[in-house]
């Protein structure tokens, strides 16, 4: 017999486990669902733009960037 047979506070575990597996969670409706993907959209620009940002100010200054003062 396994562990699952044995109750625990008088309900069996394979029957919480049952339980928990139908949980739905939060259901998001239609609205929220696409007011986080454009959350999304807009995080993902913005730091999309910030990659370019620090790219192109690398390019603009040079390989003077290395040489510096020890």
């Amino acid at each position: 017999m396994g562990r699952d047979a044995d109750p625990v506070c008088g309900v069996s575990v394979g029957l919480v486990m049952i339980e928990r597996d139908k949980d739905e969670g939060i259901v998001l409706t239609e609205a929220q669902r696409r007011a986080r993907r454009s959350r999304s959209i807009a995080i993902a620009l913005a730091l999309a733009a910030l990659v370019i940002l620090f790219y192109v100010m690398t390019l603009v200054k040079g390989p003077g960037v290395l040489v510096r003062p020890i």
